[in-house]
């Protein structure tokens, strides 16, 4: 019985110490520098049909930001996930609030578009990063510059903006699929997402006080089983 006991325990703490799902939109000002926010996608077409097997996942680092709050600084991590589906992963895109003048970007998507149309019914972002450039957020040419599928990429992005921000807003997280299972094409959103700022996490006062209120239960469960061999 205390080892049922003991084990339904660390079920419960494990659980409640989870990182739950980021919610979207997500706000990040200077207390937020260092933190990853990752996203996981899945494939979908027009007809919000989602494709089995196609997906991916993208984190997001906040690096840095500018000294008179007008340029927030990131670094991007991609890989391509699909498993039973084949689609190269050409792209992403987000919205961005108060809304950006310009943007930089390097490494596997170093293309980057503002105020373009995404497909797949999603229609305008505030900005998209691709693998190749090209007169839209659409994708990549052929769809074979980008991510195919097992293949990761790290990048660097940069967004401007016209006035100071102590704190801006992402949201609207959305990624582009070419070459879908050798021929179509596909976007993809957040399916879940999680955020990790590299550090050990303190417990929260609340989870201290179910951890003691575990230990309080397991302490009487043993009393009652001495009383009762006795």
């Amino acid at each position: 019985m205390f080892r049922k006991l003991f084990a339904a325990t660390l079920a419960m703490i494990a659980m409640a110490t989870t990182t739950p799902a980021l919610a979207d939109p997500i706000t990040l000002g200077e207390d937020d520098i260092g933190t990853t926010f990752s996203f996981d996608f899945d494939g979908y077409t027009d007809g919000d049909d989602t494709i089995e097997g196609l997906t991916s996942q993208i984190s997001f680092t906040l690096l840095g930001i500018s000294d008179d709050g007008q340029t927030y600084n990131f670094g991007y991590d991609a890989e391509n996930t699909s498993t039973t589906s084949t689609g190269t992963l050409t792209g992403f895109a987000f919205d961005v609030d108060p809304d950006i003048t310009g943007v930089d970007a390097s490494g596997t998507f170093d293309f980057a578009q503002l105020d373009g149309r995404y497909p797949n019914q999603i229609g305008q972002v505030d900005v998209c990063f691709k693998a190749k450039k090209g007169g839209s957020c659409a994708g990549a040419g052929s769809g074979k510059d980008g991510l195919q599928n097992g293949q990761s990429g790290t990048g660097a992005f940069a967004l401007y903006f016209a006035n100071p921000n102590p704190a801006i807003t992402l949201s609207d997280f959305f990624v582009r699929y070419q070459g879908v299972n050798g021929d179509g094409s596909a976007s993809g959103k957040v399916t879940t997402s999680s955020s990790s700022t590299g550090g050990t996490q303190v417990p929260e006062p609340g989870m201290l006080g179910l951890f003691g209120l575990a230990l309080c239960g397991i302490g009487v469960m043993r009393r009652r089983r001495r009383a009762i061999a006795a």
